[in-house]
Order: structure tokens, then C-alpha cells, then sequence
């Protein structure tokens, strides 16, 4: 009996997997694999480029490894490193103050009009919706900020009017609707606590996921933007890094041609290496800091979509 119980036992715990789901794991396996390196080439190439000379990347293309080692692109851009260091300081600045701002109004938003007790919560979410779909356009967008609120020049004017965005805030209610149980917040009030107290101590506590999720979302949007630098800036000094750089990138095209039209050679200006290069220092923060959320942000787009 003592046998019979071991081999038991041991057959239990030596259970095999079918053929079939050992095939679908292993082709599971290459596909990611494959995907992965897709995903992974372009980057190394781009870095591979902003070291590799200007001439050598014209004459023999792209590669995965630098064509003439050089980091001429690197000094051109950082040639006046007051100047992209104040472009950092104020992405960075939009970023923090825009990403902060922006997740309070947001998840604000999103637990009023996902309460029942709330009235008008249809109304207001049709209304929310429906901007996302129809819009002003540029012009009257522009005249509001610019000479109704004469925030024109100010740093204000960047980073305020990207705060709320109709997707972010149905993201977000869809998130605390299938996250946070009515029966909770209704046994809180009913031991007094207020709709502030309710916000704080019981919705925020269980959205991580979904506050890493829309926070990524507007730090993407904001450390990724130029237009509104574009529209609103009157002084360099409140340009925001990828402004800069867009910047930094039509005078280096200016200057290939007037070259064009004296002895200087094209091949002396490093426009191709400059290009990536400028890719490497927009996108470098950002690839550091998205591995620290993506565990969150993956969870919170599936919760979000499944309990929705």
C-alpha cells in the first residue's frame, strides 16, 4: 500500500503537458521572442546612428553597430548646454506639475460622475464624451488661450491646457466603477464619513493601478510635446525639450543649404547623426522610468477594460 501510495504521488507530481500545449507554449515563445527584437532593432539603429559619422551613415546606410565611431552629433547638440538644460528643467517642470495636476483633476472627475447618488453623472459624462468627438478647432482653441485668457507667453499656457482629456477621464470612471464597490463607499457614509473623506481613505487606496496608468499617459504627453511650445512660447526660455530640438534640427537643415551653395560639403554637417542623436536624448528618460510603471499600467488597462 505504502508503494502504491508513493507511485501515487509521484505520478501526480510528474503530470505532462499535452503535445498540443507544449506546441502553442514554444510557438507562444517565438512569436514574443520575434516581436521583442522587432521592437528592439529600430532603437539600437537609432543608437547606433548618433554615434556613427554623418558621411559613413549617407554613403553605407544604417546598421547595428556605429559606421566611424564619432560623437560629433552628441557635441552639436550639446553645443550650448545652458540652453538644452533649461529645455529639461522646463519639460520636466510641465511633466511633474502637469502629470500632478492633471491625475487629481482626473480621478476627481471620474468618482463624481461615477457615483450613483449623482444626478446628473449621464449628463455630465455625455458632455465629457462628446468633446472628445467634436471640437472648435485650432483657431478658436488658440483666440481663448491666447487673448481671452492672455496666456500667451507664459508657462501656464503650456502645460494648463492638456490637464484633462476626455479619454483619461472615461478611462479612469470605467476603472473606479469596477474597482471600488458601491456597498463600500455606502457602508462609509452610513458611519458618517463625508464624499472627501470616502475619496481619500476607500477610492484612492485601491486605484494604483489605474493612477499609474493615466499618469503615464499625460507624462507621455507632456514630455512628449512641442506644439503648444510652438503656439504659446515668445521666450526661449520656457521652450520645452522636443521644441528645442525640432528647433535645433530646421538650422542644421538651414545650414545644409546654404551649403549647398558655396564650397562647404553637405557631408560636413552632421544632419543624419543628428537626427537620431536628438531621438536618443528625447526618448532616454523616458525608457528609463517607464520599466518602474509598466507592471501597473498593464493591469490597469485590463482591469479597466475587463470589470468596465
Amino acid at each position: 500500500m505504502i508503494s502504491i501510495e508513493k507511485d501515487n504521488s509521484s505520478s501526480r507530481s510528474k503530470i505532462k503537458k499535452a503535445t498540443s500545449t507544449r506546441v502553442f507554449e514554444i510557438i507562444t515563445y517565438i512569436l514574443l521572442a520575434l516581436g521583442s527584437i522587432i521592437c528592439v532593432i529600430p532603437f539600437i539603429m537609432i543608437l547606433s546612428g548618433s554615434f556613427s559619422d554623418n558621411r559613413a551613415i549617407l554613403v553605407e546606410g544604417y546598421s547595428l553597430l556605429p559606421r566611424q565611431f564619432t560623437t560629433a552629433a552628441y557635441e552639436m547638440i550639446f553645443k550650448a548646454p545652458k540652453d538644452i538644460l533649461q529645455a529639461y528643467k522646463m519639460t520636466i517642470f510641465y511633466t511633474a506639475i502637469g502629470t500632478t495636476l492633471g491625475l487629481l483633476m482626473i480621478t476627481m472627475t471620474s468618482f463624481v460622475i461615477s457615483r450613483k447618488e449623482f444626478k446628473y453623472r449621464n449628463t455630465v459624462s455625455f458632455l465629457i464624451y462628446f468633446t472628445s468627438i467634436f471640437g472648435g478647432g485650432i483657431m478658436p482653441w488658440f483666440l481663448m488661450y491666447a487673448n481671452v485668457l492672455g496666456l500667451k507667453g507664459t508657462a501656464f499656457a503650456i502645460w494648463f491646457p492638456a490637464l484633462m482629456s476626455p479619454f483619461l477621464v472615461i478611462l479612469m470612471r470605467t476603472y473606479i466603477v469596477g474597482s471600488v464597490p458601491d456597498a463600500i463607499t455606502e457602508s462609509a457614509k452610513i458611519d458618517g464619513a463625508g464624499n472627501f473623506r470616502v475619496f481619500t481613505r476607500i477610492v484612492l487606496p485601491v486605484l494604483g493601478p489605474g493612477l499609474a496608468t493615466v499618469g503615464l499617459f499625460l507624462a507621455l504627453g507632456y514630455w512628449n510635446d512641442w506644439y503648444r511650445s510652438s503656439m504659446f512660447s515668445t521666450d526661449s526660455k520656457t521652450w520645452e525639450l522636443q521644441f528645442y530640438l525640432y528647433n535645433m534640427l530646421n538650422q542644421a537643415s538651414a545650414m545644409k543649404q546654404m551649403a549647398q551653395n558655396t564650397s562647404i560639403s553637405t557631408k560636413d554637417l552632421p544632419t543624419e547623426s543628428v537626427k537620431l542623436a536628438m531621438s536618443v536624448v528625447a526618448t532616454g528618460p523616458v525608457l528609463l522610468f517607464y520599466p518602474f510603471v509598466q507592471k501597473y499600467f498593464v493591469s490597469g488597462i485590463t482591469v479597466g477594460a475587463v470589470k468596465g
